[in-house]
């Protein structure tokens, strides 16, 4: 029988990659029975204009230096070799298609659990796939009405760093280098990103 590695598909743009998706990632990683996390760095839309997100390349390289140290936890450009705009639905299909012997699950926050039902195909994703829950200050309303035997909670720190404030610091010559890897920090100087 083969044995399938479980592993946790933690989605976003990453930018920047801070050390809230990192704590919430390493917490996943160590207290839960998810033997690997891929942080999978959410391609540019081509349909939406959105000058605040780095280039795909930037921000994966980001999450690289922020993950290198963790056994764990994985970088993901899955979705860059995806056609635009993509859906999740579709990215699992191709996983599981080039992965065989993985079993992937995802990861969410509780506010985007809320919406999982708007999701494009989000029935089949809960038939195949379980969703791992760290929980928001923010209680949730009734989450989906679907099996939730495929939902887990996970008791995950409440972390609230949102890189949206971090961006906003960093255009306004506040120091964040608390909030970030060092190596992430590093780069997004030399590069003078986000100013």
């Amino acid at each position: 029988m083969t044995i399938h590695k479980k592993t946790g598909l933690f989605f976003g743009t990453f930018n920047p990659v801070h050390i809230g998706h990192i704590i919430i990632a390493n917490h996943f990683a160590e207290h839960s029975d998810l033997d690997e996390i891929w942080l999978v760095v959410t391609p540019h839309n081509p349909f939406k204009k959105k000058s605040s997100l780095l280039p795909d390349h930037h921000r994966l390289e980001m999450v690289y230096r922020a993950t290198k140290d963790f056994e764990k936890i994985k970088p993901s450009d899955i979705e860059f070799k995806l056609p635009q705009p993509n859906y999740t639905v579709n990215t699992l299909a191709y996983l599981q298609e080039k992965y065989p012997n993985r079993e992937f699950c995802l990861i969410m926050g509780e506010d985007n659990l809320k919406g999982l039902h708007k999701w494009k195909n989000y029935e089949l994703i809960l038939k195949h796939h379980a969703v791992y829950v760290y929980p928001r200050i923010t209680p949730s309303v009734q989450t989906v009405q679907v099996s939730l035997d495929r939902i887990f909670k996970v008791d995950a720190p409440i972390i609230e760093i949102s890189a949206t404030a971090v961006r906003k610091d960093i255009k306004e010559g506040r120091n964040v280098t608390p909030l970030l890897h060092h190596e992430v920090w590093k780069y997004i100087d030399e590069m003078n990103f986000y100013r």
